[in-house]
């Protein structure tokens, strides 16, 4: 099963990077809640960008390489 890297941006306009095996369970688990403390409170959330990885190890590095990323950067990746 593929691993998925995701952006989310946030009804404050902050944009949140994660990864998941499953984009659509992650994006409700986020907008009821239940996804993270950063999304808590800043729901309802948007999913604006998303990219396959093979491994969980590989997730985990795109993530990284994501977040370091400084959010023109990052808007221009959401297109």
């Amino acid at each position: 099963m593929s691993w998925y890297i995701y952006i989310i941006r946030c009804k404050d306009d902050k944009l949140y990077t994660g990864i998941t095996k499953d984009l659509e369970r992650r994006v409700k688990e986020h907008n009821s809640g239940n996804g993270c403390r950063f999304t808590k409170y800043r729901a309802p959330v948007k999913l604006v960008h998303s990219e396959k990885a093979s491994s969980r190890p590989k997730a985990l590095k795109r993530e990284a390489q994501i977040k370091r990323l400084p959010r023109l950067k990052k808007l221009e990746l959401i297109g």
